[in-house]
């Protein structure tokens, strides 16, 4: 168990763990997850402004469309906190990152291509959680976006 697992459990969410070695690229975790790279979900974690943060879910073959988010949030201008921030707005470590369980309830954005069985961090190296992607969204209250 882990503490995403745990808030999983809270929500209600139905989810199957997946337990592998440390790997080195998304392609190497979909693998050993026995998924495809777009059905990996990387959670990214997002500034908007001194103590203001947003989880944005990627499917794992896209990358975030600055100016897409930029233009949903309303804002300027977004950057990506340094590993250290990160972890003090989240909990978890770069490469563990998931909204569930994270120390701070940031708002969630979810692009619009993560529908139906996915994998998204597990919180901890090596461990994944697939989940109903439409449910994910609906216990997270996540935005649904074009953002990739």
């Amino acid at each position: 168990m882990t503490k995403a697992t745990d808030a999983a459990d809270q929500l209600g969410l139905s989810y199957e763990v997946t337990r592998h070695g440390r790997v080195n690229s998304l392609e190497e975790a979909a693998a050993a997850r026995g998924i495809e790279p777009a059905r990996l979900i990387k959670t990214i974690v997002v500034r908007l402004a001194d103590d203001d943060y947003r989880f944005v879910l990627v499917p794992g073959d896209r990358e975030i469309a600055w100016p897409k988010l930029r233009s949903l949030l309303g804002v300027n201008r977004i950057s990506m906190p340094d590993k250290d921030t990160a972890f003090d707005v989240t909990g978890y470590v770069r490469g563990t990152i998931t909204p569930l369980g994270s120390t701070h309830a940031w708002p969630v954005i979810a692009d619009e291509r993560i529908t139906g069985t996915i994998s998204i961090g597990g919180g901890d190296h090596g461990v994944g959680m697939t989940v109903n992607a439409e449910d994910l969204a609906k216990v997270l209250d996540a935005t649904v976006a074009d953002v990739t």
